[in-house]
């Protein structure tokens, strides 16, 4: 069962038009949230960034009781231990071309089961870049193209994950990831002024462990003491391969934030 604008409908009745914006020129912004035993993590700062990526695409103010009802019906209907929770808004029915129309914003609230990520993982780099100065950069949209043709790069590498530089050559963020760097005990992420993505589990790993937003060069992976991941299904995951590298995983810097991340969400479920 899908929630489409405003009803849930059977998976094989859930269709939007052809000529719907986020399809057409990809318009549109979404979240993904994990979902436990039938509850959402994090929902409410989901929400926020939500707004704050629709506001920046120039699309009207998600209606967050909406999206909440939404949430809790496909919840509901579609029992599940893990799931990846979607949420997806978009420009709605409009002309063919990046004119918007006067038709309403689509919403989509789906549900899909997952499992819980392995511990540790490798990821691979690559010469793409991510561009800070884009009029979407930070910004949650569906127009995912780059990071479809990233992420079968690292998969052709043995990978879950490729890690990027943006166009002036620091550490960015994965395809569908941020990324944590431990140096001499020092535990950093890249600042949002490079042009990663504003993560939830970034914020939440910055404010329990303490890390330090901090301008890296690409070229800091090759002599990191560790490295991790974090995203809405990763939660806290250790790297234990960057290309032909190997890492100790988890290291014991990462392996703290992994038993601290698992106990504060655990304590609360929407922090």
């Amino acid at each position: 069962m899908i929630w489409l604008n405003g009803s849930l409908v059977e998976e094989p009745a859930a269709s939007v038009s052809v000529l719907d914006h986020g399809l057409t020129v990809g318009d549109g912004v979404f979240e993904t949230v994990k979902a436990v035993d039938g509850r959402p993590f994090a929902l409410t700062r989901h929400l926020a960034r939500l707004s704050r990526s629709a506001a920046g695409l120039g699309l009207p103010a998600p209606d967050h009781d909406q999206v909440r009802a939404g949430c809790a019906a496909v919840l509901a209907a579609n029992p599940m231990p893990i799931g990846r929770l979607r949420i997806t808004y978009t420009g709605g029915l409009s002309p063919l071309g990046s004119d918007r129309g006067e038709a309403p914003p689509t919403l989509v609230v789906a549900l899909g089961r997952t499992t819980r990520r392995p511990d540790t993982t490798a990821i691979a780099t690559a010469h793409w870049t991510r561009n800070e100065h884009s009029a979407v950069a930070g910004l949650k949209t569906t127009s995912y193209a780059e990071n479809v043709v990233a992420l079968a790069h690292a998969q052709r590498q043995g990978a879950s994950e490729t890690v990027l530089a943006n166009t002036a050559g620091r550490l960015c963020e994965g395809t569908g990831s941020n990324v944590f760097v431990v140096l001499g005990g020092r535990l950093t992420t890249p600042p949002l002024a490079t042009g990663c993505l504003a993560g939830i589990t970034r914020e939440l790993v910055a404010e329990w462990c303490g890390a330090e937003e901090v301008d890296l060069p690409y070229e800091v992976l090759r002599e990191a003491d560790e490295v991790f991941l974090t995203s809405s299904l990763r939660d806290v995951q250790a790297v234990s391969r960057i290309d032909d590298r190997e890492l100790p995983a988890p290291g014991p810097v990462t392996a703290k934030a992994m038993a601290l991340f698992a106990a504060r969400a655990a304590d609360d479920l929407d922090p």
